[in-house]
């Protein structure tokens, strides 16, 4: 694989989302990971919460017995989800915030105040040989803390641009676009290799693949929305082709 080829990782919590809504083994999220894998994700990414609303502790377990790509685990920064991430050692970490009361992640995580915390928290995990990544808004004060305390990785929120193409807000969109290509630029300037996600389309991709420095793309929540009208592979298929269109 090209150094500066963009990786497509796909989030399979909401198929966890439809199988836990009745309470059964379907649909299955590991079958929704091969399948991904198939179409051509590049990784696997699944958010393992506190309250286990999607992704469950037996979904990681089969998980890490069955990609043969990349998994990047989703988590908060707390003693629980740490013992998880070193007992199992996944390629990567993305430290996220979380709160019970949110839908989905909502913001970045806030590194600036909690720096020496959660350069506690990482360590170990470096040390297990995982990628720690950091999801960050696009905000120099959270991009430095991110680099100080020795994260490999930031994942750049896109979802106010989404909401603001969503809603129409044409003025806020251009806008939150600049600054996610001026952090873009600034985060691979300090030597972190750069990664975005929340909320992309394949009406709001191209831009944000478009960046020089981005290096991977995170989408779960809409190409599995997509999947239920044209199938999972073909919905991966069209990002990923929307994603090289904006690369070349």
């Amino acid at each position: 694989m090209s150094e500066h080829r963009l990786r497509l990782g796909v989030n399979i919590d909401h198929v966890a989302t439809v199988r836990n809504a009745r309470g059964g083994t379907t649909p299955d999220p590991l079958r929704a990971a091969r399948l991904a894998e198939e179409a051509g994700a590049d990784g696997i990414t699944a958010h393992l919460r506190e309250d286990r609303r999607h992704i469950s502790d037996a979904d990681i377990d089969g998980l890490m017995q069955t990609l043969s790509v990349p998994l990047n685990l989703e988590m908060a920064a707390t003693d629980e989800m740490q013992a998880i991430a070193l007992r199992h050692k996944p390629h990567a970490v993305c430290i996220v915030p979380e709160r019970r009361e949110e839908r989905t992640t909502e913001g970045g995580l806030e590194v600036a105040k909690d720096e020496n915390r959660l350069a506690h928290f990482i360590a170990p995990l470096r040390e297990a040989g995982s990628r720690v990544s950091i999801f960050v808004a696009a905000d120099p004060a959270q991009i430095d803390a991110a680099h100080r305390i020795g994260a490999a990785v930031v994942e750049l929120h896109t979802g106010a641009y989404c909401d603001a193409h969503a809603e129409g807000r044409t003025g806020d969109r251009d806008a939150e676009l600049e600054r996610l290509r001026e952090m873009s630029a600034y985060a691979h300037s300090l030597g972190l290799e750069v990664h975005a996600g929340h909320g992309l389309t394949y009406d709001t991709v191209g831009p944000v693949a478009a960046f020089p420095e981005m290096r991977e793309l995170n989408i779960g929540h809409f190409l599995i929305g997509e999947a239920i009208f044209r199938g999972l592979h073909p919905a991966i298929a069209e990002m990923r082709r929307l994603m090289q269109m904006a690369r070349s």
